[in-house]
């Protein structure tokens, strides 16, 4: 693909960037052309970003602040980065943005600091991008400005946050009071740092909160805020804490680079999918920390990868505007709290700006990703995940079995979703991709057809995977299980399924409980484009393939009946991130005879040419009672 000309990005460097041709250049004029693009939507006196799009529940004010403090973010890395030779006007547009935020009689005053407010979050953004450039905005500021500066921060001295990523808010906004000499409170911050200690679950990954809420907020948040806060505190004011920051964070970057496929995608999983690049923050905050395990060129490699591959995709738009959406605008990625410039907390991604030019991780060769060496395979137990790339094909495969996003049971409860609220594309899937993203669109979501394997109530119920209950996760092999529920039935049945990683290929083999009469369903990848898919199934298979050759396909192996009528492609239109158009293969069994039946499927995502009809006899399946063992045309076997 090609980037979109209105960017006007300078010649690739082939010798430097033999991967993506990107150098620092791309990166500071793509920072300029989406700086550049705000001002038509600034208030008069800059305070305010009101970006055209849906608002957020936090109203149009609020919204308007958030368009002002996370693309200060952005200008912060560009002025600190140049060493403050930029245009004197994004500098003073930022300076007066202050003034007139902080100024009640100014007609576009920023909402006080509430407790749990949104402006919390957006303050953070403030206290960061302020110490970033204080030598060139927060010194220069009339002692006026900073007083009240200073006043609009005290909000949250003493105030209460979210318990989750939110305390982090708190934490760096009060160290940049100390920073000042304003009052703040060391409780506030102390106790902050302490509360993250209770979610760190080792091997560099911490839950963002209680429950098991894994996504890419442990990169652009809960690795990242601690050491931007030790940045504020300093080193003699960090209490040695920054020391463990770094080693978590360098532990968490040794498997990192596997989360991105071989065109810089990366993994499609998680909330707040909108802020696109800001997955690049921890790659760049280990090299700004010193604690990173990747070597130069392949810190430069991924992060310019990944942004290179949404700018090949209109992101930013003709417009420069980041939009509500993961390639296009697609408001089913987004939650009810993100406003129309909610996206600019990709402002993280250009974190890297902050290191100087003659860094070497802007002047060491390119180096190429994991899955452009070989086929990986990594078992991330902490969050119980299975990540599998193919490097013919460059796609990248996220397993699931143990991120939900749901709040942890009271103690004592036994009931298996105690606690659970509704289930959510982005989290309850069986698998994802960095070439496909689930149907979230609500009227595709309420059938639940992709990466699902479900009980269909005689009316077509779909049954939920809400609580996920890991069992096992290590080398090629992880295990899980969850509750399905069906309407007018009180009973919680168990479906308990193993995914067995071979080549691009995973084996699915569920253990399934079901009333008699219910009906198993299980979906594969959806996959989608700007046409229909192609669509074909047979006995026991079913395929969709995209315009441009990429495959989905699923194959019964045992336990299902192999009709043709039981294997089908269910198609959908707006209800992908990824495409107008697209279609997912399933397998639909008969009506369940009542109590415990095993089921094995074979699912396939690739860019190969794929043969279900042939793939029917590459995997060879034994059932003895609860055992199963799966043969493979190499000679390797699996039992489960």
């Amino acid at each position: 693909m090609s980037v979109a000309p209105h960017l006007h990005l300078p010649p690739t460097d082939r010798i430097l960037s033999s991967r993506t041709g990107w150098t620092r250049a791309h990166w500071e004029a793509t920072a300029d052309r989406m700086l550049d693009a705000l001002t038509p939507y600034a208030t008069p006196g800059f305070a305010q970003y009101r970006l055209p799009g849906r608002n957020s529940w936090s109203g149009v004010v609020s919204d308007g602040l958030e368009g002002f403090a996370r693309s200060f973010l952005l200008a912060a890395f560009r002025i600190a980065g140049a060493g403050g030779a930029v245009d004197p006007a994004l500098t003073e547009r930022y300076a007066a943005g202050l003034a007139a935020g902080t100024d009640p009689g100014s007609g576009e005053a920023w909402p006080r600091l509430t407790d749990c407010s949104q402006q919390l979050v957006e303050a953070a953004s403030v206290a960061i991008a302020l110490h970033e450039t204080r030598p060139w905005i927060w010194d220069r500021l009339d002692a006026g400005v900073q007083e009240r500066v200073a006043d609009w921060f005290s909000g949250f001295v003493g105030g209460r946050t979210w318990d989750n990523n939110w305390r982090l808010f708190q934490v760096v906004s009060e160290q940049f009071l100390a920073s000042v000499g304003a009052p703040y409170s060391r409780s506030d911050i102390e106790g902050g740092l302490d509360r993250i200690e209770d979610w760190y679950v080792g091997d560099g990954w911490y839950t963002d909160g209680s429950g098991r809420n894994f996504d890419y907020y442990i990169g652009w948040a809960m690795h990242l805020y601690p050491l931007l806060w030790a940045r504020i505190a300093g080193p003699d004011g960090d209490g040695g804490r920054a020391a463990v920051y770094r080693e978590r964070l360098g532990r968490f970057l040794e498997d990192y680079p596997r989360f991105f496929g071989g065109d810089g995608a990366p993994v499609h999983q998680g909330r707040s999918l909108c802020y696109r690049f800001a997955a690049l923050a921890p790659v760049w905050m280990g090299a700004l920390a010193d604690c990173t395990p990747l070597a130069p060129g392949l810190t430069r490699r991924l992060a310019s990868g990944a942004l290179r591959h949404f700018a090949e995709r209109g992101v930013p738009d003709e417009r420069g505007l980041l939009t509500l959406g993961w390639y296009d605008t697609f408001l089913p990625t987004t939650q009810p709290y993100s406003g129309p410039a909610s996206p600019y907390w990709a402002s993280k991604g250009f974190l890297g700006l902050l290191l100087p030019p003659g860094h070497e991780v802007w002047t060491a060769r390119e180096l190429p990703l994991p899955v452009e060496e070989s086929d990986t395979y990594t078992a991330l137990p902490a969050p119980g995940w299975l990540l599998h790339g193919t490097r013919h094909d460059g796609i990248v495969r996220l397993v699931n079995h143990g991120s939900d996003h749901h709040p942890l049971p009271e103690a004592g409860d036994t009931d298996p979703d105690a606690g659970a609220g509704d289930d959510d594309p982005h989290y309850a899937k069986l698998a994802y991709s960095t070439a496909t993203a689930p149907e979230s669109a609500p009227h595709a979501f309420t059938r639940n057809i992709d990466n699902h394997l479900a009980l269909l109530a005689p009316d077509g119920t779909p049954s939920r995977r809400r609580r996920i209950h890991p069992l096992r996760c290590e080398d090629r092999v992880a295990a899980s299980w969850s509750a399905a529920r069906l309407p007018g039935d009180a009973r919680a049945y168990r479906i308990s399924t193993t995914s067995v990683l071979h080549g691009p290929w995973e084996i699915r083999v569920h253990r399934v409980e079901a009333p008699e009469g219910a009906v198993v369903r299980e979906g594969g990848h959806a996959v989608a484009h700007r046409t229909s898919p192609f669509a074909a199934s047979g006995p026991g298979w079913a395929l969709a393939r995209t315009a441009d050759g990429l495959s989905s396909a699923v194959v019964g192996l045992y336990g299902w009946d192999g009709g043709p009528e039981d294997a089908e492609v269910a198609r959908d239109v707006e209800a992908n991130a990824y495409g107008p158009h697209s279609a997912v293969p399933y397998l639909r069994g008969t009506p369940h005879p009542g109590g415990v039946t095993v089921h094995v499927t074979l699912v396939v995502l690739s860019r190969d040419s794929v043969h279900p009809e042939a793939l029917r006899s590459a995997v060879r399946v034994r059932v003895a009672g609860d055992a199963v063992t799966l043969g493979f045309l190499d000679g390797r076997t699996v039992e489960v």
